[in-house]
């Protein structure tokens, strides 16, 4: 990723110093475990470990010419220390160490990632509570529905997201294996002890069966849940950017004092924000597909899938990483405008009250179909001439007849949206 946006965390993670790290103590655990086994002389992991640098630059000057990482890596390892690195990668193969590696790197980046959602949970609980009966004007199909409040606009958001913190939970699970196995996957030369002690080392599940390569099934998993989450984002960002509009005006993205909208424009605020995050959402979805495409290896290996991950293991996570911490920050910083909230709930002149309407006169005698087709009446020629949907009511005598117009004025009651808003709060909190 470019380091505009690049946070140093979860970049750290993808270096190729922290990347040969992790080889070398993928090497010395497994080395440590044939010593105890007495497959290698005792003392080689400390003479080792004592010894070994790593060198990114010397590694790759020597894979120009080997045109092997692994090899490489080794022989720069055996530079360093000598005799003793013989007996590193003893009856291994490279994908040992560059899957077990590289589920390392996204279990660390998905540690990250699950910190960022708990710090975006945060930030839409402390709105979605402070606006609680907040109201606001519903929409569907971008049309007024029926009135709401900002604090249950925020309360979908943070239900959505402790469903991705679970998901995103159980893909690291599924991630966190670990393989040395050897050629094929058999154990031929290799003793599976070896396998459960790295694993433990590392604080990794032994993969179960690995057919020389750990399956890509958990990876299509993890980059699949990274996409359902940049996903959600952009449906936040996207409700920000509609509720930024001038006409509409409900939410404003914070403006520094300094800050410019347009080369052109001076009077311009834009939810560039906004508008970034969803740029970035389409990002990381970009890695699902071919996350997806690399289950389908030829047989017990084949490395179609490499340059694939090198590319979208760090991409992906980055990305999403600097798109969680902008959202979380957006949230706290949202300016909010009920005063715009309660002007826009009025625009209609009240005609989202023609549902309670609706059922009244069900009840009172009419049926469903005569019911709607009164309603619709008098709320179509409200709106259309920016008239009093209320009044409309009140002045039909076939309504009148059945209903008196103090109960009928009942009907327009704000409360009457809000009365569950508990109910939700609480089960959607309760977690």
């Amino acid at each position: 990723m470019i380091e505009r946006y690049t946070r140093q965390q979860l970049k750290n993670i993808w270096t190729d110093y922290n990347r040969y790290s992790i080889w070398l103590e993928i090497e010395l655990a497994a080395a440590e475990a044939m010593e105890k086994l007495k497959i290698i002389p005792k003392g080689v992991t400390k003479k080792v470990r004592s010894k070994a640098k790593i060198n990114p630059k010397r590694i790759l000057q020597i894979e120009s010419k080997v045109k092997h990482d692994i090899i490489a890596f080794l022989t720069s390892i055996t530079e360093r220390v000598g005799n003793e690195a013989k007996f590193l990668h003893k009856g291994m193969t490279s994908s040992d160490v560059l899957d077990t590696c590289f589920n390392l790197q996204l279990k660390q980046s998905g540690q990250i990632l699950i910190k960022d959602i708990n710090e975006l949970l945060r930030s839409i609980k402390k709105q979605a509570v402070k606006h609680k009966y907040t109201l606001c004007i519903g929409r569907s199909h971008g049309i007024h529905a029926e009135p709401l409040t900002f604090g249950l606009k925020m309360l979908s958001f943070y239900q959505e997201f402790v469903r991705n913190k679970k998901r995103l939970e159980n893909a690291i699970k599924e991630i966190s294996t670990c393989a040395i196995s050897g050629a094929v996957g058999t154990f031929a030369n290799v003793d599976p002890r070896i396998e459960i002690f790295v694993a433990k080392k590392l604080k990794l599940d032994v993969e179960p069966i690995s057919t020389q390569v750990i399956p890509r099934d958990r990876h299509a998993h993890f980059f699949s849940t990274l996409g359902i989450i940049a996903s959600s984002i952009e449906r936040f960002a996207l409700e920000i950017r509609h509720l930024q509009r001038t006409e509409v005006l409900e939410v404003e993205e914070f403006f520094g004092k300094k800050q410019k909208g347009s080369s052109a424009m001076p009077h311009k605020k834009n939810p560039i924000l906004s508008e970034n995050l969803t740029g970035l959402a389409r990002l990381i979805r970009s890695s699902v597909i071919p996350a997806l495409e690399n289950v389908a290896l030829w047989h017990e290996r084949d490395i179609s899938h490499s340059a694939v991950e090198r590319n979208i293991g760090p991409d992906a996570t980055i990305t999403l990483d600097f798109a969680l911490n902008r959202l979380s920050n957006l949230v706290n910083n949202l300016n909010i405008y009920p005063k715009n909230m309660k002007k826009n709930l009025t625009i209609t002149n009240g005609i989202f009250f023609s549902q309670r309407v609706l059922l009244e006169l069900t009840i009172v005698g009419f049926t469903r179909e005569e019911s709607y087709k009164m309603v619709q009446r008098d709320a179509m020629q409200a709106w259309k001439e920016n008239s009093s949907f209320y009044d409309k009511i009140v002045s039909n005598k076939k309504i009148t007849n059945k209903i008196p117009v103090n109960k009928l004025k009942k009907l327009f009651d704000f409360s009457y949206h809000t009365k569950n808003i508990n109910i939700i709060f609480k089960r959607s909190l309760k977690n």
